[in-house]
């Protein structure tokens, strides 16, 4: 069970099309056929985009929903005053196993995507542009697009524009990690919070956004702003596209205009009457229960309202024959095997609360729910990127959600339901070979692990300025970690780091790699294999 979903499922709309304009015609709009079905589009000043983007207050649809009038202000601003050129990236990565909405969209109508994407670098005068993808079938259809508008070469064209193919990880959509990867390396967070509108590809600030973003920015510059309006809800106006699987009879990628119930999306595709609960956002979003499912519509504020998510736009409900929490466990352990292993809230904070969910379902009782929402609680907000942050709120609201099956596993025998594997899911934790950034020696973990003595340690704080992707700093200044693995491109990096350390706190060993690192700090040892001061 819980298999994958195709790169392009079926696909359905309510209302009139917008993003899926003939979709009804043909499987794949090459250059010709999108300008039959959508018409020709004009430049607009970088002034005008922004404020098209505001009056339509386009959020990007990637999760995060920041307001994409202010990243595109923010990157011509910071552009003028350090007199560079901008760089434009389209972020198509989607490694969700529940989302194929973007995947959608670049397979069947690359050239929308790319509307928004053109109108925004010659708007802002940038001559690079980048589109990062996760999956051979959208780097054909883009790389495709490209060559029918003339763009695979440099000479025919100011602008330069190519295709990044990264590994499908959940850690690869980041901005940052697309951003890395764009500039050689592997395709995992710097270990370090940076803003890609100040410091993005190659120091240049760098406006990014998903592909549903730039396909919404050139529906709304071709119909103007009034007309975009009158789809969908005052405050939040347009269509939204939805990836709808889990307990469902046919899984589909679907247009609708925001407001619409979010009951009717489900029925469309075959969910049970009552389902006994929907994951909305995808697995960096939130449970709803059936009694909210009956209120909610389709829009962020009212998601968010419930306690649900719009986020990236997945939908997953599960029935009532199936245990919520075992279904949940499922994706629980998929998102600890898709950290980046950088840091110790993702590293050594998600298999453990993994572990901890796990225990509630083996019969561990009280202690084992207060162990899982500690582990929640500790790995928020000191993460080197969103993921820790996501994976502990879809288990917080799992834990909140799920509160009479939960009763029935920690104070009882368990609730008697099977785990039917409905959650889509996909093998984690290694990248598939070949690909830049995935798979290979580069990119995986090394032999080696650092260690943090705490007798020593004075926090200093040089450690996290050598090498971020291991070490954070708490709120009281010292390494949030006691032990990390070093990913093997950071290995000089980890030695450096020792040699440097000014209160001698750290070393390095080397050792046989391990599948669950340890939650407790070692005891000191000079066996074999240390390597202490670089020595």
């Amino acid at each position: 069970m819980n298999e994958a979903l195709p790169d392009v499922p079926e696909v359905r709309v309510v209302g009139l099309p917008q993003l899926t304009s003939g979709f009804d015609l043909v499987e794949r709009l090459d250059l010709p056929m999108h300008l039959k079905v959508h018409g020709p589009l004009e430049p607009l000043g970088g002034e005008q985009l922004a404020q098209l983007a505001e009056r339509i207050n386009l959020r990007g649809r990637g999760g995060a929903g920041f307001p994409f009038h202010k990243k595109l202000r923010s990157v011509a601003e910071t552009a003028i005053k350090r007199g560079v050129r901008p760089v434009v990236v389209v972020n198509g990565s989607e490694d969700e196993p529940a989302c194929r909405k973007d995947t959608v969209m670049i397979n069947r109508a690359p050239h929308l995507i790319l509307d928004g994407a053109l109108l925004c670098a010659e708007a802002m005068g940038a001559r690079t542009l980048v589109v990062g993808v996760t999956r051979e079938s959208t780097k054909r259809s883009m790389e495709a697009a490209l060559a029918e508008r003339g763009l695979n070469n440099g000479r025919r064209s100011a602008l330069r524009a190519r295709v990044q193919l990264n590994p499908v990880r959940m850690v690869t959509g980041a901005a940052a990690s697309l951003i890395r990867s764009i500039d050689g390396g592997p395709a995992v967070p710097p270990g370090r919070k940076v803003s890609a509108s100040k410091n993005g590809v190659g120091g240049a600030p760098t406006l990014l956004s998903n592909a549903e973003t730039f396909a919404q920015l050139a529906i709304a510059a071709r119909i103007g702003p009034e007309r975009y309006c009158n789809t969908g809800l005052y405050d939040e106006p347009g269509t939204v596209m939805l990836t709808v699987s889990g307990a469902v009879a046919r899984p589909m990628v679907i247009e609708v205009p925001t407001g619409v119930p979010l009951r009717y999306v489900l029925q469309l595709a075959g969910a049970p009457p009552m389902p006994q609960g929907v994951l909305t956002g995808g697995y960096h979003g939130k449970w709803i229960d059936a009694a909210t499912v009956n209120e909610a519509i389709v829009s962020r504020n009212s998601l968010d309202a419930v306690g649900g998510a719009l986020g990236a736009g997945a939908i997953l409900p599960i029935s009532q024959d199936t245990c919520p929490l075992g279904e949940s466990l499922m994706v629980a352990k998929w998102l600890a095997e898709e950290s980046a292993g950088q840091c110790g809230p993702c590293y050594l904070g998600l298999p453990a609360a993994a572990r901890g969910l796990e225990d509630i379902l083996n019969g561990g009782g009280p202690a084992a729910l207060e162990a899982v929402k500690q582990v929640a609680k500790n790995v928020k907000r000191r993460g080197a990127c969103s993921h820790p942050d996501g994976s502990a709120m879809f288990l917080e609201s799992t834990v909140k959600a799920f509160t009479d099956d939960l009763a029935a596993h920690v104070l009882g025998n368990g609730c008697g339901r099977p785990v039917e594997g409905v959650l889509p899911l996909f093998e984690g934790g290694r990248a598939p070979t070949g690909i830049p950034g995935g798979g290979g020696e580069e990119n995986g973990p090394s032999r080696q692990k650092i260690f943090v003595d705490w007798t020593l340690c004075r926090g200093h704080g040089l450690c996290a300025d050598i090498l971020p992707e291991v070490f954070q700093l708490g709120a009281d200044g010292f390494p949030t970690v006691a032990q990390a693995q070093v990913p093997r491109y950071a290995e000089a990096k980890a030695i450096r780091a020792v040699r440097r350390c000014p209160a001698l706190a750290l070393r390095i060993e080397e050792g046989a790699q391990s599948k669950a690192p340890s939650r407790n700090l070692p005891v000191l040892s000079q066996g074999r294999g240390r390597r202490a001061l670089g020595r």
